[in-house]
C-alpha cells in the first residue's frame, strides 16, 4: 500500500498537552488548556482596534507546502511553497508528487524566469496538487471499514464502531471509546458511514464550541457563530463579523491540534492576515504554536492528525 500523502494546509500542530493519556475523553468534559500567559486580561486597546466588516476583507490563505520548500508563489489565490533545485535539464521542469511541488531548472535560467514559468503553469500546478489531496482523502475514507467493530480515528486515538439494528436495545455502558450507530436491518456500509459521521459531527460541534468559549476571552475577541465545514481545502476560516467555520474532520485529531486551529481562527478576529502581529497574537495564548503547526503539517490526512 502506498504511503499516505501529506496534508499540507495552513495548519500544522504538535503534541497533545491537553490529553495526558491514550484514553479517549468525552468531548463534553474536556478540561481547558492552560498557560501562564493565558490568564492575562486582554488589553482594552486591542478590542478597540478590532476590524469592522466594512473595513477589512475576509482573508484566509490556504495552500500547499513542500516540506523542504525554498521558494513561494501565489497561484490562483493559493500560496504554493515549493522546492526549487538546479539540474542539468535543458528546460524548466515541474513535478507534483506526494510531498508537493518540485521545480527544476538549468543553471543559466534566472530566478525571475523560473517564477514567471511557475505563474504560467499555475492552473496546472494547482489542479494537480488538488488531485493529490482529493486522492488522499478518498484513500482515508476507503481505509475505514464501516462495519461493526471497526476502529475510527477520534481525538488522536480511535473509537470502536458499534452497529446495532434499530429496535435492538443497547446495553448501558460508560465506555467512551465506542461510536454507537443505530441503523435499519440490512443497512449498507454507506448508511452506517452516514450515521457514524453524524455522530462525529455532533461531537465535533460540542468540542469546538467549548474550545472557542475557552480561548476567545484569552484573546480578547468575540465569535458570533460556529459552522461546520466539510471542505477538502482548509481546516477553518474566520470572518470579521465573528463567524467561525471549522472542518468537522478535525475531530479525528488530537485536541492539542484542534486547539491550534481554534486559536488560529480566533486570532484572525484581531488580525485578518498572517503578518508578524498575527503570529504574535497566536503566541500570546499558545507559545508552542510553531511545534503544533509543524506536527499537523507532517501528519497524514485522516489519521490521528487528520
Amino acid at each position: 500500500m502506498r504511503a499516505p500523502l501529506q496534508f499540507v494546509l495552513d495548519f500544522f500542530t504538535g503534541g497533545d498537552p491537553v490529553m495526558p493519556s491514550a484514553k479517549v475523553p468525552s468531548p463534553v468534559t474536556l478540561p481547558p488548556a492552560t498557560h501562564p500567559k493565558a490568564a492575562a486580561a486582554p488589553q482594552p486597546e486591542q478590542e478597540a482596534q478590532a476590524p469592522t466588516p466594512q473595513a477589512v476583507p475576509v482573508l484566509e490563505v490556504m495552500g500547499f507546502t513542500h516540506p523542504a520548500a525554498n521558494r513561494h508563489a501565489v497561484l490562483h489565490g493559493m500560496t504554493v511553497s515549493f522546492l526549487f533545485e538546479r539540474s542539468r535539464r535543458r528546460s524548466i521542469g515541474f513535478l507534483v508528487g506526494a510531498e508537493g511541488l518540485v521545480v527544476r531548472a538549468p543553471s543559466w535560467v534566472t530566478l525571475r524566469e523560473v517564477d514567471a514559468a511557475v505563474q504560467e503553469k499555475g492552473a496546472w500546478i494547482v489542479a494537480k496538487l488538488q488531485q493529490f489531496k482529493q486522492r488522499q482523502t478518498e484513500q482515508f475514507q476507503q481505509a475505514i471499514e464501516w462495519t461493526h467493530g471497526a476502529q475510527v480515528p477520534f481525538l488522536g486515538g480511535t473509537v470502536q464502531l458499534c452497529v446495532l439494528e434499530r429496535g435492538t436495545p443497547q446495553a448501558a455502558t460508560a465506555d467512551v471509546q465506542r461510536l454507537p450507530v443505530s441503523v435499519p436491518p440490512g443497512a449498507s456500509a454507506t448508511q452506517v458511514r452516514e450515521v457514524a459521521e453524524a455522530w462525529l459531527k455532533k461531537q465535533a460541534r460540542t468540542l469546538f464550541e467549548q474550545r472557542l468559549q475557552h480561548f476567545a476571552p484569552l484573546l480578547g475577541v468575540r465569535w458570533s457563530k460556529l459552522s461546520l465545514s466539510s471542505a477538502n481545502t482548509r481546516w477553518g476560516s474566520a470572518r470579521v463579523d465573528g463567524h467561525i467555520r471549522l472542518n468537522w474532520r478535525l475531530i479525528h485529531l488530537p485536541v492539542s491540534q484542534i486547539d491550534y486551529v481554534v486559536v488560529h481562527e480566533l486570532a484572525h478576529l484581531r488580525e485578518m492576515n498572517h503578518s508578524p502581529r498575527f503570529w504574535e497574537t497566536v503566541g500570546e495564548v499558545m507559545p508552542d504554536y510553531a511545534q503544533r503547526r509543524k506536527a499537523l503539517k507532517q501528519a497524514p490526512m485522516g489519521l490521528p492528525q487528520d
